[in-house]
């Protein structure tokens, strides 16, 4: 599948500034040892790749989900090969017993690259998960932090997003409240991080269910009002590692995305997916019509479709990587730019907000709202919208 095809793109963003910069990217690479936390994900597999190509000392990988490790490892041998460093992985939970012996095990990291999230708004839906997301996308960024310090690493790098800059969505909310204990945390080990579009075909994506729905045969749903950024794959993993080695401390990197150029509807790309896969899309009025039909449609080469306009919570009207009253640098990279940060930071609500997550799990039981309370005292210009609907509800 052409991914900038389908995005309406003819060329790789970061491409000249990763050939700018190659030199010591691969010098850099070459010389340290590297930990990548979450990456068997989609993002941690690119940037577990861009890693590897570039002949590591040594890189362990870390993520809980077991098969999606053996399919990282099937892709690179069958993709790349073999390196003379060390590379293993672990099938753990970086918030687990077992992460922290092997961390004590090991002989420390120059890098520790974080790429664990739950990174989808419709985790918000219910309280229980929102714990989880909190534990993931906070809690558990602040004791990797800790444990690579005292591993001896010169660098930790986390993925942030773009949903984290003026944030309408607890997931957006999470990432912002993450930025800023970043803040806090900065002063005892450089951190960089990067905020970026949707990556195109990302696990659990809507473009990856393009991809489940037509090899089950199956009608393609989207929303026709919603326009996003996106980048691909290799576009992900380059950002993050180049963010990693060449960040400076408290750097938040970001795409230079046209909003005339590269936003585009999940629509749009659906129609474009099923041209390139030889099928004409065929608008339905209605999920029904698209079920009834499917099997008549996708035998005469039309494949059903049902285009709707979006209603649900936490979807942002436009798409921003930075807010008003940040600092930036657009200088010094022609596709990356970069947010500069003071290491501005309120302790106390970071204590805070620590404190309250830890009366709520001592009680035993919460409800969101005692989130979305709490996310308002630490964000004040918090604009969560609720409707009470999910892209996850739908066909």
């Amino acid at each position: 599948m052409n991914y900038l095809q389908l995005l309406g793109r003819e060329t790789e963003l970061f491409s000249d500034d990763i050939k700018n910069n190659e030199a010591f990217l691969s010098k850099e690479v070459a010389a340290s040892r590297f930990l990548v936390i979450g990456g068997a994900g989609s993002i941690g597999q690119a940037v577990v790749k861009e890693i590897f190509k570039r002949n590591p000392k040594v890189l362990h990988v870390v993520d809980i989900s077991e098969n999606n490790m053996v399919e990282l490892v099937r892709e690179i041998r069958s993709t790349l090969g073999y390196i003379d460093g060390d590379f293993s992985t672990f099938a753990i939970d970086c918030g687990s017993l077992e992460f922290n012996a092997l961390m004590n095990a090991s002989d420390g990291y120059d890098y520790v690259l974080n790429l664990s999230a739950l990174k989808h708004v419709r985790s918000e839906k219910d309280p229980f998960t929102l714990m989880r997301m909190v534990d993931v996308n906070i809690l558990n960024t602040i004791k990797t932090i800790e444990q690579a310090q005292r591993a001896g690493a010169k660098k930790y790098f986390c993925v942030s997003t773009d949903k984290a800059a003026n944030p309408v969505n607890m997931m957006g909310g999470s990432k912002r409240i993450m930025e800023m204990f970043l803040m806090r945390a900065s002063l005892e080990l450089p951190i960089s991080t990067a905020r970026f579009a949707n990556v195109a075909f990302s696990d659990g994506s809507l473009l990856h269910g393009f991809n489940q729905r037509f090899a089950k045969r199956q009608p393609i749903s989207a929303p026709r009002d919603v326009r996003r950024y996106f980048v691909t794959p290799q576009e992900s993993g380059e950002l993050c590692l180049t963010s990693c080695l060449l960040g400076d401390n408290r750097d938040i990197f970001f795409p230079k995305l046209s909003e005339e150029l590269h936003l585009i509807t999940f629509a749009e790309i659906a129609v474009k997916y099923l041209a390139e896969l030889g099928y004409e899309a065929y608008e339905c009025a209605s999920e029904d019509e698209a079920r009834n039909n499917a099997e008549a449609l996708i035998a005469a080469k039309k494949w059903p479709c049902y285009f709707f306009d979006s209603d649900t919570t936490g979807e942002k009207d436009f798409e921003e990587f930075f807010t008003d009253n940040e600092t930036l640098d657009l200088a010094r990279f022609n596709s990356i730019g970069i947010v500069k940060n003071a290491a501005e930071f309120n302790s106390s609500h970071l204590d805070h907000f620590l404190k309250t997550i830890a009366q709520m799990k001592e009680q035993g039981v919460w409800d969101k709202s005692d989130f979305v309370t709490l996310f308002h005292e630490m964000i004040p210009n918090f604009g969560h919208k609720e409707t009470g609907k999910y892209l996850d509800a739908r066909m």
